[in-house]
C-alpha cells in the first residue's frame, strides 16, 4: 500500500480548535450549539468530512448538524453541474435560428422534472430568453391569422361593391385602394421578422394564399371598374362583366333589358334522383341538428360532409332541397365563427382574471387557500372552453403565465401550511405523552377529589382540541393514540363512576319504596335526599345523564308529596261550619280594612274576635261535659283496682282517652244538634294567699291564670288577655301541652279542647287581624297628622275655633290644655318672641328632637339655666304650658314647622 493510499490521521484537538470547542463541551446541548456557531462560518467541504467522521462517533446529535451541512453542500453542487447542463441545453435552443415552440417547451418542463434551479441564474435568464422568444413567435402567428381574416374580409368588401351602383364602386375605389396596401405592407412586415423562419409551417402558406387571393379579386375588381367606366363614358364601349353595372349602363342608354331564361335542368332518373334527394337529406338532417343544438365542432364536421354530398349529388337534387342544404350550410357557418369569436371573449377574460390576482391592493389580497380554488376554477374554466372551440395559443400562454406567477402564492402558503402542521404534530405528540405521564402517576384522586380529576381530563381535551389544524391523513394516525392515551388516564374515574350509578340505581329503587308507602316519612326522605346530594358532589358524572338520574329519582317523591298535597287541599276544600263562620268574619274585615274606616275597622275585629270567642266557648262547654263524666267513670275504676298490675292501669288509662275520642267524634259526626245543658263543673279548689303587690288587697287571690310577670297581654303565643276576660289569643288552633306532657289548668283545658281551625280558616284570620291592625295604625297616623295641621292653621289665623277636638289631639293633651291654648289663640299676640323662642326651646328639650343649627347655642345656655334650677319643672312636665306661650306670639312660619316637629313627638306620647 502506497503513502497516499493511507488514511490521513485526524488531528481532536486541531478539530476541537476548528470547531470552537465543541469536542470539549460538557454537555450536548453546548456542543450542538458550538456546532451550530462553526457551520454559520461556512467551513469547506474536507473540513466538514473531517469533523462528522469524528464527532458521529461521539455525539450523534451533533454530528446530524454536520451531516445536514454535508448534505446541503452535496446537494448545492448538484444543482450547479444540472444547471450547467440544462443551461448549455438551453443556449443551443435560442442559437438555433428555426426554434421548435414544443422544444422550448419541452426544455422547461424536463428541466424542472430533473430538479434543475430554474429560479437561479443562468437558468433564470435563460427561461425568460426562450419565454420571449416563444411569445414572439406565436404572435407572430396569430398575427398571420388575422391578416388572414383581413383579407377575406377585404375581399368581401369588394364582393359587395359589386352589387352596389356604379357610382358606389367608385367613391369606394380609393379607400379600398388604401386598405388593400396597408394589408400588402402588414403581411410583408411578418415575412421580414427575425422570428418568421421559426413559425409552424402552415402559416406561410396561409398568408400566401390568403394574399393571392385578394390580389386576384382586387385586380379583378380594378379592371371590371375601368370597363364600366368606359362603357358609362362611350356608347359604343363593351359593358363591363358586372351583371349590375351592365344593366345600369344598358338603362343610361336606353336599352330595355331582357330577362335572361332559366337553363332547364336535363332529366334526370327518378331512381337515381331519389337516392341523390336521400343523400343529401340525411346530410342536410344532421348538419340541421347540431347547429340546433349548439356544436360547434361537429356542425363544422357536418357541414363538411354536406359540401362534399352536394359536389356529388348536387346535379341531381331537386331546387327546394338545394336551397335548403345551402341555408343549413350557411348557419353553420355563422355557428362556427360565432362560437369562435364567444370563445376568444371568454378566454380574455380569464386572461385578464388571471392576471388581476396579483394587482390586488394591499388591503384586498387573496390567502393561499383561496389562491389555489380560484387557479383551480379558472383552468377548469379554460379546459371548459377548449372543449367547445378552436384553441388559442397566444391567449393560452398569457394566461399559463399569469396562473404559474400566482401560483407562487400558493406554493409560500402552502409551505408554511407544512410548517405548521409539523408543529401541529410535534404538540400533539409531546400532549400525548403528557397524559400517559399524568395517568401514570396519578391512579386515583388526590384526596378524593374526583371533580378535580376530572377538570384536569377535560383541560387535556381542550388542548388537544386547541392543537391547532393537522391533514386528515396524519389526524387519522394521530386520533387512536390519543384516544388510548386518554382512556388509560380516564380509567380510574370510570371505575369510580360505575360504582356511583350504581349507587344512585339503588338510591332510585329506595325513593320509590318510599314514595309507594303509605304514610310518607319525611325523616326518611330527607336522609335519602342528603345522601344522593352527597354522592352528586363527591363523583362528577355526565350532565346528561346527571340530570335523566336526578329526574328518576325525585319522580316516585314529588307524586308522593303531589298525594300528599292534594289530600290536604281536598281536606281543606271541606270546610265545617265553625271554619265557614270564621271566614266570612275575615272577609267582612278585610273589607273594612280596604274601606279606610277606623270605626268599621273595630266593629269587624270585635265581630273576628266574638266568632272565635263564641266558637271556642261552645265546643269547649260540650267536651267539658263529656270529659268530666268518663273522667269520673275511669277515676273510680282506678281507684278501685289501685293494687291491680300496670297493665290493668294502662287499659283504665287507655279508656279515658277512648272516651275523650268517642265524645269528639261525636261532636264531629252532629256538630247542628243542640248539646244537652251540661252539668256545672265543680269549682277548683285553688291555694289562695295574699297579693304583695304595691295598691292590691291582702285578700284578693291571684288569679292562678297570671303569669309572673304580671297582667301582660297576650303573653306568648296562644296565651289570653287578662283585660278582655279571657279571649282566646293570637293563634289559637287547637289544644296545647305543657311542660311536663299533661294539659294545663282548667281553663286552659276547655280552651284547648276546641276543635283546630282548618289552615285556611286561621290563616284568613291571622291575615285579617294583621292588616286590621296595620290600617289602624295608618289611619291614626293621618289623624293625628291633620289634627297638628289643624293647630298651626288656628294659630296663623288667630282663631280658636279652628283647634281640632281633645279626642283627636291624644290622651296627653287634655281639657285643660287645650282650653290654654284656646285662651292664647284669643288674646292675642301678648308673648314677645324671645321668650316664644325660649319656650319652644324647652319644647324640643321635652320631646328630645333636635334643634336647628343657628339655635343650638341658646339651646345649650339654656340646658345650663336649667341644671341650676332644681325646684323648677322639667321641660317635659310643662310642654302644654310652653305651648300656650308659643302660641301666644306672633306666627312665625319657621317656628310653626319647629312646633310640628314638637307635637308630632309630644302628642304620640
Amino acid at each position: 500500500m502506497t503513502s497516499n493510499q493511507t488514511a490521513k490521521p485526524i488531528d481532536t484537538a486541531t478539530l476541537d480548535r476548528l470547531t470552537g470547542g465543541a469536542f470539549t463541551a460538557a454537555t450536548a446541548g453546548e456542543r450542538a450549539s458550538r456546532i451550530r456557531e462553526w457551520l454559520l462560518t461556512q467551513p469547506a467541504p474536507e473540513q466538514l468530512a473531517d469533523v462528522f467522521k469524528e464527532l458521529s462517533v461521539k455525539d450523534k446529535g451533533a454530528a446530524k448538524l454536520v451531516r445536514e451541512k454535508l448534505d446541503e453542500a452535496r446537494r448545492a453542487k448538484g444543482q450547479e453541474v444540472l444547471g450547467a447542463e440544462w443551461a448549455a441545453k438551453a443556449q443551443a435552443l435560442i442559437d438555433t435560428g428555426k426554434l421548435n415552440i414544443a422544444d422550448a417547451l419541452a426544455w422547461q418542463r424536463d428541466a424542472a422534472k430533473a430538479g434543475a434551479p430554474l429560479s437561479k441564474e443562468p437558468l433564470l435568464t435563460l427561461k425568460t430568453q426562450l419565454a420571449e422568444r416563444v411569445r414572439g413567435i406565436e404572435d407572430l402567428q396569430h398575427q398571420v391569422q388575422v391578416q388572414r381574416e383581413a383579407a377575406v374580409l377585404l375581399a368581401q368588401r369588394i364582393e359587395v361593391l359589386s352589387t352596389k351602383p356604379l357610382a358606389d364602386a367608385q367613391t369606394a375605389l380609393d379607400a379600398l385602394r388604401t386598405d388593400v396596401q396597408h394589408w400588402q405592407g402588414q403581411a410583408d412586415g411578418l415575412v421580414s421578422n427575425t422570428n418568421w423562419v421559426s413559425v409552424d409551417v402552415k402559416f406561410p402558406a396561409l398568408l400566401d394564399a390568403s394574399k393571392g387571393q385578394l390580389l386576384v379579386v382586387w385586380d379583378a375588381f380594378q379592371a371590371a371598374l375601368a370597363v364600366a367606366v368606359a362603357a358609362a363614358q362611350d356608347a359604343a364601349a363593351p359593358l363591363p362583366p358586372v351583371p349590375v353595372w351592365a344593366d345600369e349602363i344598358r338603362v343610361a342608354r336606353g336599352v330595355p333589358l331582357v330577362a335572361e331564361p332559366k337553363v332547364a335542368k336535363p332529366k334526370v332518373d327518378p331512381e337515381l334522383r331519389a337516392r341523390a334527394n336521400a343523400a343529401v337529406k340525411a346530410a342536410l338532417a344532421t348538419v340541421e341538428q347540431e347547429v340546433g343544438e349548439g356544436h360547434g365542432k361537429a356542425s363544422a364536421g357536418a357541414a363538411g360532409a354536406l359540401r362534399n354530398a352536394l359536389k356529388e349529388f348536387g346535379k341531381l337534387i331537386d331546387t327546394k332541397l338545394e336551397n335548403q342544404a345551402h341555408a343549413a350550410l350557411a348557419a353553420a357557418g355563422e355557428l362556427e365563427g360565432w362560437q369562435r369569436w364567444r370563445a376568444d371573449q371568454i378566454r380574455e377574460e380569464l386572461v385578464v382574471k388571471a392576471e388581476g390576482l396579483l394587482k390586488r391592493p394591499e388591503g384586498q389580497a387573496i390567502g393561499g387557500r383561496k389562491m389555489q380554488e380560484t387557479l383551480r376554477s379558472l383552468r377548469d374554466q379554460w379546459k371548459q372552453t377548449d372543449q367547445g372551440g378552436v384553441p388559442n395559443h397566444a391567449l393560452w400562454k398569457r394566461f399559463d403565465e399569469a396562473c404559474n406567477e400566482a401560483y407562487k402564492v400558493v406554493e409560500g402558503w402552502l409551505e408554511k401550511v407544512k410548517a405548521e402542521s409539523a408543529e401541529h404534530r410535534a404538540q400533539r405528540l409531546a400532549l400525548i405523552e403528557e397524559i400517559k405521564g399524568w395517568a401514570a402517576a396519578n391512579r386515583t384522586a388526590l384526596d378524593d377529589d374526583w371533580k378535580g380529576f376530572n377538570r384536569i381530563l377535560h383541560h387535556f381535551s381542550d388542548r388537544w382540541r386547541d392543537a391547532g389544524h393537522v391533514g386528515e391523513k396524519m389526524f387519522a394516525e394521530l386520533q387512536p393514540l390519543w384516544k388510548a392515551a386518554f382512556a388509560e388516564a380516564a380509567a380510574p374515574l370510570e371505575a369510580v363512576q360505575a360504582q356511583s350509578l350504581a349507587a344512585r340505581q339503588a338510591m332510585i329503587e329506595e325513593a320509590k319504596q318510599l314514595g309507594a308507602m303509605p304514610v310518607l316519612r319525611i325523616d326518611a326522605v330527607k336522609s335519602l335526599q342528603q345522601r344522593w346530594q352527597a354522592q352528586a358532589h363527591a363523583i362528577p358524572v355526565d350532565r346528561r345523564q346527571e340530570q335523566k338520574l336526578w329526574d328518576a329519582f325525585r319522580k316516585p317523591i314529588d307524586e308522593a308529596f303531589n298525594r300528599k298535597s292534594a289530600e290536604r287541599e281536598k281536606a281543606e276544600a271541606a270546610l265545617g261550619a265553625r271554619d265557614r263562620v270564621v271566614l266570612d268574619a275575615a272577609k267582612a274585615l278585610e273589607a273594612a280594612n280596604a274601606s279606610g274606616d277606623a270605626q268599621a275597622i273595630r266593629a269587624a275585629m270585635a265581630a273576628l274576635e266574638a266568632a272565635l270567642h263564641g266558637q271556642a266557648q261552645a265546643q269547649a262547654d260540650v267536651a267539658a261535659a263529656g270529659a268530666n263524666e268518663q273522667a269520673a267513670q275511669a277515676l273510680a275504676q282506678v281507684e278501685n283496682k289501685a293494687l291491680a298490675p300496670v297493665d290493668t292501669a294502662q287499659a283504665a288509662t287507655e279508656s279515658v282517652a277512648d272516651s275523650a275520642v268517642e265524645v269528639e267524634s261525636t261532636e264531629d259526626a252532629a256538630p247542628a244538634a243542640p248539646a244537652a245543658a251540661p252539668k256545672p263543673a265543680p269549682r277548683p279548689v285553688v291555694a289562695v294567699r295574699g297579693d304583695d303587690r304595691p295598691g292590691m288587697k291582702k285578700e284578693t287571690p291571684v288569679d292562678p291564670r297570671a303569669s309572673k310577670w304580671g297582667d301582660r297581654k297576650d303573653a306568648g303565643r296562644g296565651g289570653r288577655d287578662a283585660r278582655d276576660g279571657g279571649k282566646p289569643g293570637f293563634g289559637d288552633r287547637g289544644p296545647r301541652r305543657d311542660d311536663r306532657g299533661g294539659f294545663g289548668d282548667r281553663s286552659r283545658a276547655l280552651q284547648s279542647s276546641a276543635p283546630r281551625l282548618g289552615d285556611t280558616a286561621f290563616r284568613a284570620q291571622r291575615d285579617a287581624l294583621e292588616n286590621a291592625q296595620q290600617a289602624l295604625k295608618k289611619l291614626a297616623a293621618q289623624a293625628h297628622g291633620e289634627a297638628l295641621v289643624q293647630v298651626l292653621t288656628a294659630w296663623e289665623k288667630r282663631d280658636a275655633a279652628l283647634l281640632p277636638p281633645a279626642q283627636e289631639l291624644g290622651g296627653r293633651a287634655a281639657a285643660q290644655a287645650r282650653t290654654a291654648w284656646s285662651k292664647a289663640l284669643g288674646a292675642g299676640a301678648s308673648v314677645k318672641a324671645e321668650a316664644a323662642a325660649q319656650h319652644l326651646l324647652r319644647l324640643e328639650m321635652a320631646a328630645e328632637v333636635p334643634t336647628p343649627a343657628e339655635h343650638l347655642d341658646a339651646r345649650r345656655g339654656l340646658q345650663l339655666q336649667l341644671l341650676t334650677r332644681r325646684n323648677d319643672p322639667a321641660p317635659a312636665q310643662t310642654w302644654a304650658e310652653d305651648t300656650s306661650k308659643v302660641l301666644s306670639a306672633e306666627f312665625d312660619a319657621a317656628q310653626a314647622r319647629r312646633l310640628q316637629n314638637v307635637l308630632k313627638v309630644l302628642l304620640k306620647r
